[in-house]
């Protein structure tokens, strides 16, 4: 299929592939939608971080920052700079 003249073309085997695995990921998420699951593992989530801790030492790193830099100097995207890589 290669050519000196011109790049290898992709086979379209590939693309169709791609293609099934996102309509299968967007068809899962339709379901998880439809059927109100989605909504449910969201909330289990937030109860879950909130009994772990974790919503507490997010929103004490938060204060914390802005204790230190005064509340008229700080900005959400501030926060949210801050706590991005500590909250994963």
């Amino acid at each position: 299929r290669a050519s000196i003249n011109r790049p290898p073309t992709p086979d379209v085997e590939e693309d169709q592939i791609q293609e099934k695995q996102l309509t299968l990921q967007d068809s899962i998420n339709i379901k998880l939608i439809e059927s109100g699951e989605k909504e449910r593992l969201k909330e289990l989530l937030r109860e879950r971080l909130i009994e772990c801790g974790w919503r507490d030492e997010m929103k004490a790193l938060c204060r914390a920052y802005t204790k230190e830099k005064g509340r008229d100097n700080v900005t959400v995207d501030d926060l949210v700079q801050l706590i991005t890589p500590k909250g994963r």
